[in-house]
């Protein structure tokens, strides 16, 4: 965590130990490829910092190439404010879009621990589509809230030609519901001032399927903490998909404590707003200042940190202002 890479160079630099640093980076290298925490026991560590009540989830991908090698993975995470953290992911051997039987498993491992009746709803974007996917997610009683294509087919004509005299910044839905991926649902549509659809189609009202699909770049927020915003998990050199896996859930639960942390924070002390209205800094930033402190010098702050991975996130009030993401 304070060496902020992967490269296990770097994180040799950072251990106190009577080696040469070339040893040193190999011990690094034969822990990391031989970390033996599974999906399971990472959701254990998780689970339990929940807040209360209905919890609403992302699936996103995140990819990156090392040389001709593509990095691909699979992630459901639950959003805590302008963060989403995650929760269960899946290694892709391959570098484009996901198969719809490799979403329904990974719903169905996170419903082995997190029952539906906790989900408030699913969000995704354009790629996230298919007819055995909706349909799973509506069997599964998961409400949805996924933008769709502007080609999609609704009601036997394009989803654009729904919404053909949408004008920037105009936002409309349907008066009714309407037959989309073998179901049906509300749809709602905005435009954006470039003029591009964001066309969603969605199980919750007009009103919170807006509300619900702004939380997504939240999870864009997270993919750059743990990538080259933060603990730059592309930089490392693996390749096996496996590992690449258990690198990831190594992170996520630094990311974890760093955000655990700034929650924490944030309370003594709330983050400094910008003049443009934005935080100076991030949550996870926030807490990884404090942290990295903690971690090199010890003494009660580390206790107390140590503490607050037993303490639950409080409930995130939500953010209304924020603008749909194009």
């Amino acid at each position: 965590m304070q060496a902020e890479s992967t490269l296990h160079r770097k994180i040799a630099l950072h251990i106190d130990r009577a080696a040469t640093t070339p040893s040193i980076t190999r011990m690094v290298a034969r822990v990391l490829h031989g970390a033996g925490l599974t999906q399971q026991d990472i959701l254990d560590v998780l689970l339990p910092l929940l807040p209360e009540g209905k919890l609403t989830l992302i699936m996103d991908r995140t990819n990156w190439k090392h040389g001709q090698s593509h990095l691909n993975l699979l992630v459901i995470g639950v959003v805590l404010g302008n963060v989403t953290l995650p929760l269960v992911w899946k290694e892709l051997k391959h570098g484009g879009n996901s198969e719809s039987r490799a979403r329904m498993m990974l719903v169905g491992q996170l419903l082995g621990r997190l029952p539906a009746r906790r989900w408030k709803v699913l969000i995704a974007d354009r790629e996230f589509l298919g007819l055995e996917w909706f349909t799973f997610l509506r069997r599964s009683g998961i409400k949805r809230c996924i933008r769709i294509r502007a080609n999609t087919v609704v009601d036997g004509e394009y989803a654009r030609d729904c919404f053909a005299s949408l004008e920037p910044g105009q936002t409309r839905a349907l008066f009714e519901k309407v037959w989309v991926q073998g179901g049906w649902m509300r749809m709602v549509a905005t435009l954006s001032p470039e003029g591009e659809r964001v066309i969603i189609a969605s199980d919750l009202s007009v009103w919170d399927t807006l509300n619900v699909y702004r939380q997504r770049w939240a999870i864009e927020t997270t993919f750059s903490a743990m990538k080259s915003r933060g603990l730059n998990l592309e930089q490392t050199h693996m390749t096996n998909p496996e590992r690449v896996g258990n690198l990831f859930g190594l992170l996520t639960l630094a990311l974890t404590w760093m955000l655990r942390v700034g929650e924490w924070r944030t309370e003594q002390q709330p983050i400094r707003v910008k003049t443009h209205g934005r935080p100076a800094v991030s949550r996870a930033r926030y807490g990884y200042e404090e942290l990295s402190r903690a971690l090199r010098w010890g003494g009660e702050k580390f206790r107390l940190f140590l503490d607050l991975l037993r303490t639950p996130f409080p409930a995130p009030g939500g953010d209304e202002r924020q603008p749909v993401r194009y």
